[in-house]
């Protein structure tokens, strides 16, 4: 598996399965419920079903970035193992993780001067950032050496498309995504807004689209038009929901029925605790490789 570690935030929503089959290494972020911290550990210390009827239930949640300190001790460890280390972060355009990963990066630098540690910020979240550690994780079992990955993933990273969208717009509200006035009409007259991910990896809504059943057909459409090959792509696909399994399903089925030459089957796995509680239930999460996003 080569000399060095492929390492992400616990936030590419990966199964615990997933990351031990791959053999990538993660940290945890952590949130607070009502209060109370929990780590961001991929459903094990609270499964996704009790986690996401919490909040339906008016739970509070707040998120929290994994700190400097906490990855000088996880980096560590594998500093005194002999082993360099390639570290993928949650995208900049949500998150100040990176900034703690580069800290830790330049005291250990000092403390291990022979070893390598890269940070990347994959511009990515959920199981796009997943899909894209996966596809390090192919690279580096092919035999790429750890200068040639970092090279590619800041190369390519942009290459993985994130198309979301959402038919509960309650959180959006209460996070201050959207107005209470946009969320009453939007729930009203039942908008879904199908959002996606920028060059800067910031989450931006693109449509707004009037029932599920439409929205279905036209995040499967924006997979047409913008993925590699178009309906002859041939990589992988996964998805990420919030409490939406059947939801998830139909997008993977019409997935899997249009487009013939997919590499396997849909992945399908849950949003995450720290992405869950900025979404909320309710929001089905496309990725895929495509042209290079540029805006």
């Amino acid at each position: 598996m080569g000399d060095y570690v492929l390492s992400c935030c616990s936030t590419a929503d990966l199964s615990p399965e997933h990351f031990k089959a791959r053999d990538i290494s993660f940290i945890c972020f952590h949130y607070y419920m009502d209060g109370v911290e929990y780590a961001d550990d991929l459903g094990q210390s609270m499964p996704f079903k009790d986690f996401y009827t919490k909040m339906k239930e008016g739970a509070d949640t707040k998120t929290s970035q994994v700190n400097a300190g906490e990855f000088i001790e996880y980096f560590r460890g594998f500093l005194k193992q002999g082993k360099d280390i390639l570290h993928v972060c949650l995208s900049s355009g949500i998150s100040g993780v990176i900034n703690s990963a580069m800290t830790a990066k330049e005291e250990l630098e000092e403390e291990f001067p022979e070893r390598k540690i890269y940070i990347v910020d994959s511009f990515g979240a959920s199981s796009g950032y997943g899909l894209l550690m996966d596809r390090l994780a192919d690279l580096r079992d092919e035999g790429m050496g750890i200068d040639e990955v970092y090279s590619w993933v800041e190369e390519n990273r942009l290459n993985l498309h994130h198309w979301f969208f959402s038919s509960d717009l309650t959180f959006y509200v209460k996070g201050g995504r959207i107005s209470k006035v946009s969320g009453w009409f939007g729930t009203a007259l039942d908008i879904c807004p199908l959002l996606n991910m920028d060059d800067e990896g910031r989450l931006i809504p693109r449509f707004k689209i009037r029932g599920k059943k439409k929205v279905i057909k036209e995040i499967v459409n924006k997979m047409e038009l913008f993925a590699e090959g178009g309906l002859d792509y041939s990589k992988k696909c996964f998805i990420s929901h919030s409490d939406c399994y059947e939801d998830a399903r139909k997008v993977a089925d019409m997935i899997e029925s249009r487009f013939p030459k997919l590499q396997g089957k849909v992945v399908i796995n849950s949003v995450g605790t720290t992405i869950g509680s900025h979404t909320g239930p309710g929001t089905v999460a496309l990725f895929f490789w495509g042209e290079k996003r540029t805006h």
